[in-house]
């Protein structure tokens, strides 16, 4: 996951200098930005069936290969066809990792998923705040292709020692059971949590996104100390899962969310009211903190429901929310650009409200269930 989160973080890092070697204009450069998301999203497709059928070694080396071939690509190719299909490699197989480590988290844990599972998110948090830093250290000494080749490296690393741990047998060696994998999208539990963080995905995806342009454009934060208001609300949500899945792993994931709710709507507050870099940026770390707890309780619950087919479970879910993230950031684009960048907290208001009734039903459904 701290792999993930160095993945997202670089391609955008060295987009001003692929521009400048490739001579791209904005349209290509922004295709390179809409071809990732279309790759994480086929990777969170593919993970499951796959490690619940062959377990995770081969799944994990083999995506980080991927990425590494498609770092490496993007480095030192001349073609602006390869550079598109090194940026899908790379978020395919950036996408399978995360949903894999997602999975086979839940897996091993015995207890207490949602706590572990906010343990493991905390360090795609680390990996998206740290590399900006590492990258500006880098850049004074070597090239952007130097720094795609360590990044690179760190790739071809972690998938070395994936051959080299023991991982928990497959789940399904002896063939998958496509009936009961067709039948999770009869299950509504499962379908409202895949919902939730489709909303989920798509609050924290507009936040990543527009935010920046929202303190700038609506409350006139200079740009620089936008930029450092965005790495709060990175920081804001690793903070809170190293909490979650510490001192606050004995919540239930019911109390958790409700906590977060009410973080949720101090963060907005600020937002919404607050008229300075102050507000701000404690409107930040307040959203940030308050989105932690949505994947990792989901996902918890997720693993509960389907232990022997955690993988596929995982995929489902994680595939609509990534649609979720795509979809509504490119409505918030249309809204931005015929209504205004102001209608940002608008929207995640409403986001807000669709979180707090789907959790209402999917605690009532999942009652009823086990009570069943």
């Amino acid at each position: 996951m701290l792999l993930f989160g160095i993945v997202l973080i670089t391609l955008g890092s060295v987009i001003p200098d692929l521009k400048t070697k490739l001579q791209l204009n904005e349209i290509s450069a922004g295709t390179l930005f809409s071809i990732l998301p279309f790759g994480v999203l086929a990777g969170s497709m593919i993970f499951g069936p796959v490690v619940d059928k062959f377990s995770y070694r081969i799944l994990l080396t083999l995506s980080c290969a991927i990425m590494c071939g498609g770092f490496l690509g993007i480095g030192f190719t001349h073609s602006q066809g390869v550079l598109k299909l090194c940026a899908f490699l790379i978020g395919f197989g950036g996408g399978a990792v995360n949903g894999a480590t997602n999975a086979l988290v839940s897996d091993i844990s015995e207890k207490d998923k949602s706590a572990n599972l906010s343990l493991l998110g905390m360090f795609f948090g680390i990996g998206a705040l740290g590399m900006p830093l590492v990258l500006g250290i880098l850049r004074d000494l070597a090239g952007f292709e130097i720094i795609l080749s360590v990044v690179a490296a760190l790739t071809l690393a972690a998938g070395l020692l994936f051959i080299l741990i023991k991982f928990p047998p497959p789940k399904q060696p002896h063939g998958f059971p496509v009936a009961r994998s067709l039948g999770m999208l009869k299950d509504g539990v499962l379908l409202l949590i895949a919902f939730f963080l489709f909303i989920q995905s798509s609050f924290e995806g507009i936040l990543n996104n527009w935010t920046t342009t929202y303190l700038i454009e609506d409350m006139m934060i200079p740009q620089n100390k936008a930029l450092y208001a965005l790495s709060s609300f990175v920081a804001g949500m690793a903070l809170m899962r190293l909490l979650i899945g510490s001192v606050l792993r004995t919540l239930t994931e019911k109390k958790l969310l409700l906590i977060s709710f009410v973080i949720i709507l101090a963060g907005l507050i600020c937002m919404k009211f607050g008229n300075s870099t102050v507000a701000a940026f404690t409107g930040l770390i307040m959203l940030g903190a308050g989105l932690a707890a949505g994947f990792p309780a989901m996902l918890g619950i997720t693993g509960n429901r389907y232990a022997e087919l955690s993988g596929t479970a995982f995929s489902l879910v994680l595939f609509i929310a990534l649609l979720g993230n795509i979809s509504v950031n490119y409505g918030m684009g249309i809204i931005a650009r015929n209504f205004g960048i102001h209608h940002l907290t608008n929207v995640a208001i409403i986001l807000f409200v669709i979180m707090i009734l789907l959790y209402i039903f999917i605690f009532r459904k999942n009652k009823c269930k086990n009570n069943t």
